[in-house]
């Protein structure tokens, strides 16, 4: 990588121009500048850090609004599963669209449109309106919204950082979801306790916060375009053809499927679990909050990991945890003990995420970072509306103990072909990988 400058883009260079067409580079001495100097960085991560703590609130009183109205499980999962939907749905052209697009443009445009659909909550709630089906409605759109900007996002990060910084930058963009785990729903428990349309309003304006982030950056979001488009069904088979090549890319999102598919539905189950064990609004966000301690814990160390352990055997092992500590939710006698197993089994999430994505936008070409990021994720995260909605079921069937149990096996099973899959313990250290 070209050894130019000290500062971040968008930077005064020495002539006083702003340099906005290239992510940031290394120091003259081979080491890259300090995220927190990195000022579009920042940016991007501040607006999204408190977005995603909004979100982590509206994301607790989801349920609890639709149970509160309802009284059903089953219908909590299919607002669920109603978010997820259009992930599974827009997922491939979204990525190509953004490959198209001016991601920052969408980015702003979606988070204005999330601002908007969660604020109709409130609104609707004051005016006595409220329904099950505006809450199906602003789940769907919410979900739309979430995977153009999700996209976007991912895409943008390896010009908005170099690639010696992206382990680092994965890491430290997970510790925002740790945060909000931490945070969120603790304020979503608390605000719920004292008005049940408040959360909606607080992610509301969590997002115009978000929007505000994104137009102060300077940095360019992508490289120039100079091919001429070809069809936008062409460009998604253009991504979808080099996963398919890649056998250990395709590998991965297989095994990122089966790990989450059968967990999309943990906070359903936690719920369930909690108001089976009498725990008021206020000690379930604090049970959920207790994702948010591992989280943080897990995200302090997926950037040091990433640098001592080979590629390969971190992911075999952050597999195995996952599918372990999943077994604990089952066994918790109190809230106490829950909190306890909700903080240890979510220490790996970051680890095993940040990992993978670190890998992905390394070996990932600029130009097709959002087609094969939205492939992907469509096979990694396609299963949420059908993991939530499964939940939903098994929960209502056979309650939440064994719904735990059984949603195991497919966890263990792709955790155990991980750890035979050759290819996969051959990959080195991340810093050993060469991009495409």
């Amino acid at each position: 990588m070209t050894q130019l400058h000290n500062s971040s883009p968008g930077a005064p260079e020495a002539d006083g121009s702003a340099h906005v067409d290239a992510p940031v580079e290394a120091t003259r001495e081979g080491r890259a500048p300090s995220l927190w100097r990195n000022r579009d960085f920042m940016l991007l991560w501040s607006g999204q850090l408190i977005s995603s703590i909004g979100t982590q609130v509206s994301q607790l009183a989801f349920p609890l609004l639709v149970l509160a109205i309802t009284r059903s499980p089953a219908q909590a999962g299919i607002v669920g599963a109603l978010r997820g939907l259009p992930f599974a749905i827009l997922c491939l052209p979204a990525g190509a669209l953004v490959d198209r697009w001016d991601r920052k443009r969408v980015m702003l445009l979606c988070d204005s449109g999330r601002a908007i659909a969660l604020g109709s909550i409130p609104l609707a709630f004051w005016l006595n309106r409220l329904s099950f089906i505006q809450l199906c409605l602003v789940a769907l759109i919410e979900g739309t919204l979430f995977t153009f900007f999700s996209l976007a996002e991912a895409a943008c990060l390896p010009r908005v950082v170099s690639k010696e910084q992206l382990p680092s930058a994965t890491a430290q963009n997970y510790a925002i979801d740790s945060t909000a785990w931490l945070f969120g729903p603790l304020l979503g428990g608390m605000l719920y306790g004292l008005g049940r349309a408040i959360p909606f309003l607080l992610d509301a304006i969590s997002y115009v916060c978000s929007v505000l982030g994104l137009f102060f950056m300077r940095v360019k979001f992508q490289e120039e375009r100079t091919q001429v488009s070809c069809g936008i069904w062409k460009e998604i088979g253009e991504g979808l053809l080099w996963l398919w090549r890649d056998s250990l890319l395709r590998f991965l999102a297989l095994l990122y499927w089966g790990l989450g598919m059968p967990t999309y539905g943990y906070a359903l189950i936690l719920i369930v679990l909690a108001q089976g064990l009498h725990a008021s609004p206020f000690v379930i966000g604090a049970i959920f909050a207790c994702s948010g301690v591992g989280s943080i814990a897990g995200s302090l160390l997926a950037g040091p990991l990433q640098k001592r352990i080979a590629f390969g055997r971190l992911t075999i092992w952050s597999a195995w945890i996952w599918a372990i500590t999943w077994l604990a939710f089952a066994v918790a006698p109190n809230p106490l003990v829950l909190g306890i197993a909700v903080a240890a089994s979510f220490i790996i999430v970051p680890v095993f995420s940040a990992t993978q994505l670190s890998y992905r936008l390394i070996v990932t070409p600029d130009h097709l970072q959002g087609r094969v990021n939205s492939v992907f994720r469509l096979v990694a995260y396609g299963g949420q509306p059908l993991g939530l909605l499964i939940t939903g079921l098994l929960i209502q069937w056979i309650g939440p103990t064994w719904a735990i149990v059984v949603l195991f096996i497919p966890q263990g099973l792709a955790s155990l072909t991980a750890t035979f899959y050759r290819p996969l313990r051959k990959v080195p250290l991340l810093s050993e990988v060469t991009g495409n």
